[in-house]
């Protein structure tokens, strides 16, 4: 399929709300598209570009654990999470006890984050390792009793305090064996 003539996916009626349905993804691509032809012919001359600096970083272990630890404030900040780079890189003792469940989150999911990266040795990118890591994520913190290492089994949304008022429905948890499974082979 021509990337240019794909859809996303469709807003499929569930009981009183609508939720989003993507359509698979493990297919046979074509791109007919010039102008994504030669963006990704640029972005894969900056990963290029990348891995030529990455050896001349003095410690390229420290440089990822602060990437790392960035990112975790930036993702855990959708649930939420108020802590900034200073207090992650902090030990526990000196967090203020105010601010230590979010300290905690911040620091599970750099460990999935880690953990994650050493798996990658001997599992494939695939739901394994996701529900690894999302186990890892919910060890003793907000969430840990909603199935962690699972995939959902209840409908969520974005935004809104209800369905009735959300911004956005993901796929009913149903459809989510299915859309997960395509989802791992076409990183295969």
């Amino acid at each position: 399929m021509d990337i240019k003539d794909y859809n996303a996916g469709s807003f499929k009626q569930q009981y009183q709300y609508k939720s989003f349905t993507p359509n698979p993804v493990n297919i046979e691509w074509q791109i007919s598209d010039s102008h994504l032809i030669n963006l990704l012919s640029q972005a894969d001359i900056k990963l290029g570009e990348l891995n030529a600096f990455s050896q001349l970083v003095p410690d390229i272990n420290y440089f990822i654990k602060m990437h790392v630890s960035k990112e975790a404030i930036t993702s855990s900040r959708i649930e939420g999470t108020q802590t900034n780079i200073a207090e992650a890189v902090q030990k526990i003792e000196y967090i203020n006890p105010e601010k230590r469940d979010d300290w905690e989150e911040v620091q599970n999911y750099i460990m999935a984050m880690n953990e994650a990266i050493t798996n990658l040795r001997t599992l494939p990118l695939s739901n394994r390792l996701l529900r690894n890591a999302h186990r890892i994520l919910l060890q003793g913190v907000r969430g840990k009793h909603k199935l962690p290492g699972e995939f959902r089994t209840s409908q969520n949304w974005i935004g809104g305090a209800s369905l009735n008022d959300a911004v956005f429905i993901p796929p009913h948890y149903d459809e989510l064996p299915s859309l997960m499974s395509d989802f791992e082979k076409i990183l295969k």
